[in-house]
Order: structure tokens, then C-alpha cells, then sequence
């Protein structure tokens, strides 16, 4: 359903995105999209958004190529790391403010009442905790039922209760077939939830595939461990020093040559 070509990106003198070659087409999947800070996570996902433009490479959703487009978007549901809204409106107010942007076929119904919001529909922005800030970001980025989610740092801030229910819902979510991307530090949640991991070191792919596979790399018996390994065998090579080998990037192997750069 998603695919990136050959992806480049600089802010000034910093190579964010070097070469990323990437495809997410398998339906009813979670895709955890890890990195230390700064290793290119949410300049990626705002590229596949259109919120970032790419110096080099293309981007294809369900085959097409997105660039100087907008309809696609229709089909993303996204939460973004940092939402920002006039703080002067209340709750019901903002709920309001984007279905008027993005048109019929909105349902928040089900997400006020599972992330219990009611008695907050009339209470200004600038009145509300952060945790629930989340909750109505998250209200906003699921309420149209889009068939691709892409949700950065999903669970910022959330209560216990909240947690669970949003990780039961993303689970259902991911039985009914969407495609499912997500970037997060918690990396008990990317355990319980993630089918593979894509995971970003200076804007370029050191790993990619299932959880286990990632563990079994490092021999390692949790994730947080494996990952730091990956860190850890960086750091030993960028200092070269005598160490395990050479961590080589993740390549693409699906790639059809139709789809290379000039």
C-alpha cells in the first residue's frame, strides 16, 4: 500500500533521510518504526504525509505516486507527535473544526466514549491535562475509520485504562486488515503489539523484521536489549574500535525495478 523510493532529505547540513527504501503492502499488520531521537522516524512518516518534501526519491500509496497530490490522505488516519490547536477551543469545538476540514463520514462517538471524554467536550484546550490532550488526538486521528494509521508516539501521557483500551483497539484494528504504523519509545508496547520492526539510525534502515529475528540477532532475550546492541555496535564502528563487525544497513528486497530513481 506504501511504498518509498529511494528516499533523501536534508535540513541544511543535516542528512536526515539517506537513500530510504521501504514498502508496507501487507494488510493487517503493525509496523513499529524505531530510532533514537533525531534518526529520521517522523521525517519519514510527514513525508509519506506530503508535510515533507523529499530533495530525492518517490513516494507511491496503493501504486500511485503522491507527489503534487492530497486526495490519498483521505485514507491515512494520523496522530501527530505534537498537535497544535488554538487552545481557546473547547474539546467539541475541535472535533467540529476537523470534520469540517475533512468532510463526512466521521464517527467520534465510539473514542469519547472509550477514552472517556464526555465530560470533557465543553472544556477548553488550554483547561485539559496533557494525557487528555492525547485521548482527543487520538479521537481525531481515528474517527474516520481510514484504512491506514500512522501514529507517532501514540501513547504519550496516556493513563493505565486508556493504554489498555487503546492498544485492544489497535489490535482490532489490525484484525479488520489496516495497515498500521507506528513510532514509540516504549518498547514494552512495540513487544505486545509490533509484527516487525523497522528500525532508523542516521536516516538510513539497520534493521528490519520481526521482533524475535531482532533478538535472536543479538542474543538477547529482550527487545530493549537487542536494540541497544544495535546502538552499542554502532557507536564501536563509528570509533573504530575492535568490536563485533560492521552493522550493514538494511536493503530493500522487494523493490520492482520499475520503481528505481534517475
Amino acid at each position: 500500500m506504501i511504498d518509498l523510493i529511494n528516499l533523501h532529505k536534508r535540513f541544511g547540513k543535516l542528512q536526515v533521510l539517506q537513500g530510504i527504501n521501504l514498502e508496507f503492502r501487507e494488510r493487517g499488520k503493525i509496523s513499529a518504526i524505531l530510532g533514537p531521537n533525531g534518526s529520521g522516524k517522523t521525517t519519514l512518516i510527514k513525508s509519506i504525509l506530503g508535510m515533507v518534501l523529499p530533495e530525492k526519491g518517490e513516494i507511491r500509496v496503493d501504486g500511485r505516486p503522491v507527489k503534487g497530490q492530497s486526495a490519498y490522505r483521505s485514507q491515512i488516519g494520523y496522530l501527530p507527535q505534537i498537535a497544535q490547536f488554538p487552545n481557546n477551543l473547547t474539546v467539541k469545538e475541535v472535533i467540529h473544526l476537523i470534520r469540517d476540514i475533512r468532510g463526512p463520514g466521521a464517527n467520534e462517538q465510539p473514542f469519547i466514549g472509550l477514552f472517556g471524554l464526555q465530560p470533557y467536550l465543553d472544556k477548553r484546550l488550554n483547561a485539559l491535562s496533557g494525557g487528555t490532550k492525547q485521548k482527543v488526538n487520538l479521537t481525531l486521528a481515528l474517527m474516520y475509520d481510514s484504512p491506514i494509521l500512522i501514529l507517532d508516539e501514540p501513547t504519550a501521557g496516556l493513563d493505565p485504562i486508556a493504554l489498555i483500551r487503546l492498544k485492544d483497539f489497535l489490535r482490532q484494528e489490525k484484525q479488520k486488515g489496516k495497515l498500521l504504523l507506528i513510532t514509540t519509545h516504549i518498547i514494552s508496547l512495540v513487544e505486545e503489539l509490533a509484527d516487525e520492526i523497522v528500525f532508523l539510525l542516521e536516516g538510513k534502515i539497520y534493521f528490519r523484521g520481526a521482533p524475535e529475528t531482532l533478538k535472536n540477532q543479538y542474543k538477547e532475550k529482550d527487545l530493549e536489549h537487542a536494540i541497544a546492541g544495535i546502538l552499542t555496535h554502532q557507536q564501536k564502528n563509528d570509533h573504530n574500535e575492535q568490536g563485533p563487525p560492521e552493522i550493514t544497513p538494511f536493503k530493500s528486497k522487494i523493490l520492482h525495478p520499475a520503481f528505481s530513481c534517475k
